[in-house]
């Protein structure tokens, strides 16, 4: 007779009720978690608190910040992909920075945008822009800003003017409220968003219109800034300094102006455009000083409206980022002074390399910024803002854009000779 078998050994995993208390945190201490207790938050040290905040802080914008940078990441190399596999050549056909926006008009306008990621993006539109036009003064000495802001004034004058008289005629044919037609004519004359917060309060316009104006300038900037770098090169047979005087007038917004710079100078290998369009805005933001007490006085003697005590402040009418790039265009001119960057505390060597660096952070800066233009824009917005208003923008852009080249194809002589 046999001995029995042996029973199989028992597998201890093999039971269904053991699973049931897997997400029962047993063994683990109670004091361990990630919340915090209310004594704890009640009980910070100042400096505790100020570190916390700061933490919040990063938590906040990070998000934001790392979709910005991946949309430039994927741009850049979408870019060199398409030059090597579409055109077999290493100056893609198509920009980095074209690309960046398109990717963030496609995830705005698709999946949308988690309000986790708007504080990032916010401060790429505001605070890395500024930062990166600033630093973009680096690449000129104050006698070259002075040259092409010399050269760029009469064109930026008759820019302003054609603005002013003709936006607030077709605001008026088209039947738009007096206040908001002030309001697309001084964004499309100057500064785009930044004219029309000053205006604003000054003639008492409300909330609509104020996002009325800035929906119109931001639709038309935007198409600008995607196609007026070619047209550029196509009016102006390829000049870069002239492109850089159209863009620099045509475009409305700072912002965008930076933008289609950059692009053309990406796409044509002609820096020198960025550099031109920069300086030739900033000489055009600076005209708000003037217009914006201007289309104040103007508004109330039209006679109906009540007078608004609200005075716009400086920092509001000059933006902070004209001094900055000032200030880097100054640096530039110290360091290049004498024999040796900053009497021989660098050398040429370290100085060419601190500005290359510099131009290359501003680059990612504003590349980062044009990504988070494009996640910040809705375009099913564009039906909200009605056909009247975006009629008199697209009136408006085309009025600016056709006076800005007829000037710089009246002046093109003078002009190419002072840029160079």
């Amino acid at each position: 007779m046999s001995a029995p078998s042996s029973p199989a050994p028992l597998d201890l995993y093999d039971n269904p009720e053991l699973w049931r208390w897997a997400g029962g945190m047993e063994g683990i201490p109670e004091w361990m978690g990630p919340s915090e207790t209310f004594d704890e938050r009640t009980t910070r040290a100042p400096w505790q608190a100020r570190g916390n905040e700061l933490f919040a802080l990063l938590g906040a914008l990070l998000p934001g910040l790392a979709i910005a940078l991946a949309l430039t990441v994927v741009g850049r190399a979408g870019s060199r992909w398409i030059g090597a596999t579409w055109f077999g050549v290493d100056q893609s056909p198509i920009s980095p920075i074209l690309l960046a926006i398109l990717f963030g008009l496609a995830v705005r306008n698709s999946v949308g945008l988690p309000s986790v990621y708007e504080a990032g993006v916010q401060i790429c539109l505001k605070r890395l822009l500024r930062a990166g036009v600033a630093l973009l003064g680096i690449r000129l000495s104050l006698a070259a800003m002075g040259s092409i802001g010399l050269s760029a004034l009469p064109i930026a004058i008759g820019c302003i003017a054609a603005a002013l008289l003709f936006v607030n005629w077709i605001s008026r044919a088209f039947g738009l409220a007096p206040r908001l037609g002030t309001l697309i004519a001084v964004g499309t004359a100057i500064c785009g968003n930044t004219a029309i917060v000053a205006t604003a309060p000054v003639i008492g316009a409300s909330e609509d219109e104020t996002s009325y104006a800035v929906g119109t300038i931001t639709v038309f900037g935007l198409i600008a800034l995607v196609t007026y770098p070619f047209v550029a090169h196509g009016i102006f047979g390829g000049n870069p300094d002239l492109a850089g005087f159209f863009l620099g007038t045509a475009i409305h917004d700072t912002a965008q102006v930076a933008g289609a710079g950059l692009l053309y100078a990406q796409q044509y290998a002609a820096p020198e455009t960025l550099d031109t369009a920069t300086v030739t805005k900033l000489v055009r933001n600076l005209f708000m000083i003037a217009v914006i007490p201007l289309m104040t006085i103007l508004y109330h003697q039209s006679g109906s409206q009540q007078k608004s005590a609200h005075k716009p402040k400086l920092n509001q009418m000059i933006p902070l980022f004209v001094f900055g790039f000032v200030a880097m265009a100054m640096l530039r001119t110290i360091g290049d002074l004498g024999d040796a960057p900053f009497a021989g505390l660098l050398s040429d060597a370290q100085w060419k390399s601190g500005i290359g660096l510099t131009t290359k952070i501003s680059s990612w800066c504003l590349t980062m910024a044009m990504a988070s233009v494009g996640l910040g824009t809705n375009l099913k917005r564009l039906r909200s803002l009605g056909l009247k208003p975006l009629a008199a923008g697209f009136a408006a852009a085309l009025i600016v854009g056709a006076v800005a080249a007829g000037l710089i194809h009246l002046l093109s002589s003078s002009l190419m000779t002072a840029a160079g």
